[in-house]
């Protein structure tokens, strides 16, 4: 089964893919961009936010998100897979810049992951309030200096994406305690 965890930057993705682990050990834990060597060199890419077009961001996310299914998501098909991030955010953020047309990302995203996609996506959602106390608590990286109104139009760009690609989004609240997420992510992995 391949889950993926989504959500905008401070939203718990790592501490709740962590808890995760706990619980399967011998789960495959992946993330998009850089689950692989060469996505480790794009996600760089993109964070220096070095690259002036958003189509040539965009281009870069795919690169990254084909290298990641031809090496770890189709040969791990049979185990337990779960990402910090999938095609989902790429489409989210791509339809945040408005410069791809709703056809061009699905057919484009389905060509880099030759349909593979998520069976469950996890969406940790944060109300603006809390995600403007999350950002004062940290050092913002490229994407996180955007600021709030941009990263609640790509939260709500991942709900759209979810929807394009016709996969089932779990909507959690991410102002739930650590665990409180954790039992729900659970719960939803063991009904599958």
């Amino acid at each position: 089964m391949y889950i993926t965890i989504e959500g905008i930057d401070t939203a718990g993705k790592s501490t709740q893919i962590s808890k995760l682990k706990e619980h399967f050990p011998y789960a495959i834990i992946t993330k998009e961009p850089g689950g692989t060597e060469v996505g480790k060199e794009i996600r760089e890419i993109v964070l220096s936010t070095k690259a002036k077009s958003k189509k040539a961001e965009f281009l870069l996310f795919l690169a990254d998100r084909a290298e990641h299914v031809k090496e770890v998501i189709e040969p791990n098909r049979d185990k337990l897979i779960i990402s910090d991030r999938s095609a989902i955010s790429g489409i989210a953020y791509a339809l945040v810049q408005g410069e791809i047309e709703e056809k061009d990302l699905v057919s484009l995203n389905h060509f880099a992951t030759n349909g593979i996609y998520p069976q469950k996506v996890f969406l940790l959602y944060l109300t603006k309030e809390e995600l403007e106390f999350r950002l004062s608590q940290k050092k913002l990286d490229g994407i996180e200096l955007r600021g709030s109104a941009y990263l609640l139009n790509i939260q709500k760009a991942i709900i759209e994406a979810a929807n394009l690609l016709n996969i089932e989004l779990i909507t959690i609240d991410a102002k739930k305690s650590i665990d409180e997420i954790r039992d729900e992510i659970l719960n939803n992995i063991r009904k599958h």
